[in-house]
């Protein structure tokens, strides 16, 4: 409704569209509207409950080890599943003429966040604090700003925005709250969340890596 106000005030002041295409404005902000309710209550009414539920099943196990090589595949599904990150990645080809394929970016950002999702189970099975997670992995996102190719910075906190989702919030993070509630002695407040913090880490060391390898290749071809 804010975005609505202010279009109407533009158009009035300085925009003025014809009629024609006030009606297909109004058309897709209403498709638009319709579609993210609908959208966002299905995430957080279905993804939500499952992903609490399954964190409860697997962390139920005697193998607790089981809920990482699942945290793992579950991270990478739901990235590639996410809509802003696809959508992230399209305009990063189309914005780079090409040269950055947004294949390359989908399967970097999915392999990425499956990656920290694994560390983040690691972190609950094994008690691990999260401190000893967190600080090391902006220590080393700090210094790949310095070694990495310049086109890529930008994309990786760009990257890390998108990662953390609907997909990722609603389904990943009940699921770690889930787990940490079935396992004996933790408190799902302090165990269960931080996951968020991690996804979001995820895509900036793993874009930066990427721009590190590309500045290596481009380096040795020139000489």
């Amino acid at each position: 409704m804010p975005l609505i106000i202010f279009f109407i005030i533009f158009q009035i002041l300085y925009l003025k569209f014809p009629s024609s295409e006030l009606i297909k404005l109004s058309l897709g902000i209403s498709m638009t509207a319709v579609g993210m309710i609908l959208f966002l209550y299905g995430v957080y009414n279905g993804f939500f409950a499952v992903g609490l539920e399954m964190g409860y099943f697997f962390g139920s196990f005697e193998q607790t080890w089981i809920v990482i090589p699942v945290g793992i595949l579950l991270g990478f599904l739901a990235t590639f599943a996410e809509p802003a990150v696809r959508v992230l990645c399209y305009q990063i080809e189309k914005s780079s003429s090409g040269y950055i394929r947004a294949n390359l970016m989908l399967y970097t950002l999915s392999i990425a966040v499956a990656v920290f999702v694994g560390i983040a189970m690691t972190k609950l099975v094994y008690d691990i604090p999260f401190l000893y997670i967190v600080i090391p992995a902006y220590m080393l996102s700090i210094l790949l700003m310095w070694i990495s190719d310049k086109d890529y910075v930008a994309i990786a906190f760009d990257s890390g925005g998108v990662a953390t989702g609907p997909m990722a919030v609603t389904f990943l993070m009940s699921m770690a709250v889930g787990v940490a509630s079935s396992l004996g002695g933790r408190d799902p407040v302090i165990d269960g969340f931080g996951m968020i913090a991690l996804i979001a880490l995820a895509p900036i060391i793993f874009v930066m890596l990427l721009g590190v390898y590309v500045k290596y290749i481009g380096l040795r071809n020139n000489e």
